[in-house]
């Protein structure tokens, strides 16, 4: 008797699609050809001029951060607590009268957003050293909101008792204002640097998006200099959502992008198509992890060019409080692989040890390039070179504020 071993199709299908390369690859081993690289260099040459233009003396500044007390009570008098609290007791009094809650010292980052309903709301976030669980609290806008003085005031999010959750308070106490400093001429040369490389006042999409496919033509390279141009825009004028983890359609869209841009010799809009890519900014409607390693960086494309690599990514890479309307901010696990697979990946790694131990600069950015470094260091190939990177990092963030260590692991 014959048994017969079934595979359900969606896994066969999973392992095909990794299987296979994400993009056609060139003779020159990148997904760009030779002839397009050779316009991207000629662009990437004649931006020296413009650079000299760019506002390099421009001062940036850290978000809005404060060290704080968390506090979360799930047992006990639960509703007394609640009204201690909007009656601003004391954080000592507060812990003597609730032994029971949990407390520890965090960091806060405060910013604002549009919610749902497009109202203005203030968030309050706790910032996760371990990127784990993260407390989060907003505020209606009310126009002072986000820079009245919160010392010695709480803050908090109640849970009454329901059929599907028990009764729970996560709270904040501000024992201190927030506060934002400059980050250093050093690093915001390099922020400056990154936006006037990607350029901020062009996007990569037009106003009027549709939903829709364009196919690059197989004859695009033969394509007179008006009709490229217009292929260019109906690409930037379509919004290409994936219907699921294995749909490539959006990556392949930014990649078709970034192809006509050189062609048409519109380096703002490859710039922001390449990275996208490389950080793998699209909109899907779900996204499963285990789809995620098929996707490639692409890093090698950019160290190919005439442009400071590490000053580009290391730009994107810090979050400020006063970025350019379109400053493009790069995603630290997605750039923490890149930079892995990167010719020059121990330039990056000094960079960024010296950053994590910079106590000069605000605890927040250190704690992005601290990230930045422990991605970094998970996808090294080598497992010699991974143990000494985590060495490095262990070494470098004993300099950090006592409250933080402790939460700080390497692996």
């Amino acid at each position: 008797m014959t048994t017969k071993v079934l595979i359900p199709v969606f896994l066969f299908l999973s392992y095909q699609i990794s299987a296979q390369s994400e993009f056609e690859v060139y003779d020159n081993g990148l997904i760009y050809s030779e002839a397009t690289m050779a316009r991207l260099r000629h662009i990437a040459d004649s931006l020296d001029l413009r650079f000299r233009t760019c506002q390099f003396d421009k001062m940036y500044y850290s978000l809005y951060q404060v060290k704080a007390h968390k506090i979360i009570l799930d047992t006990g008098d639960i509703k007394k607590a609640k009204r201690d609290i909007d009656n601003v007791i004391s954080i000592e009094d507060f812990l003597k009268k609730y032994p029971l809650s949990k407390h520890e010292d965090i960091l806060v980052i405060k910013y604002t957003r549009t919610s749902y309903t497009n109202d203005q709301v203030v968030v309050f976030r706790e910032i996760s050293p371990s990127r784990y669980y993260e407390i989060s609290i907003e505020e209606p806008d009310t126009g002072t909101t986000y820079t009245k003085s919160v010392r010695g005031t709480w803050l908090y999010n109640y849970q009454d008792q329901t059929s599907y959750s028990d009764e729970n308070l996560n709270a904040f106490y501000f024992s201190n204002d927030f506060k934002s400093i400059p980050i250093g001429k050093e690093y915001s040369y390099v922020v400056g640097y990154a936006d006037c490389m990607i350029d901020t006042t062009t996007s990569k999409f037009t106003d009027n998006l549709k939903d829709t496919w364009v196919e690059l033509p197989p004859d695009w390279q033969t394509l007179s200099a008006p009709d490229k141009e217009k292929l260019l825009t109906q690409l930037r004028s379509s919004l290409v959502i994936g219907n699921c983890s294995q749909d490539r359609r959006p990556r392949t869209h930014a990649k078709n992008i970034a192809i006509m841009s050189a062609e048409t010799a519109h380096w703002e809009v490859f710039m922001k198509a390449h990275l996208n890519i490389m950080n793998d900014y699209f909109s899907r409607n779900s996204d499963g992890s285990y789809a995620q390693p098929a996707r490639k960086t692409y890093i090698r494309e950019l160290e190919e060019l005439n442009i400071n690599i590490v000053d580009l990514i290391v730009g994107i890479m810090f979050r400020i409080e006063n970025p350019a309307q379109l400053h493009y901010m790069g995603d630290i696990g997605r750039l923490g692989r890149a930079i892995a697979e990167s010719n020059v990946s121990d330039q990056f790694e000094t960079r960024l040890l010296e950053i994590v131990k910079d106590q000069n600069l605000d605890e927040f950015n250190r704690l992005i390039a601290f990230n930045f470094l422990k991605s970094f260091a998970y996808y090294l190939p080598d497992e010699s070179k991974r143990i000494l990177s985590r060495l490095k990092l262990a070494e470098a963030i004993t300099t950090f504020p006592s409250y933080l260590i402790p939460r700080l692991s390497v692996e």
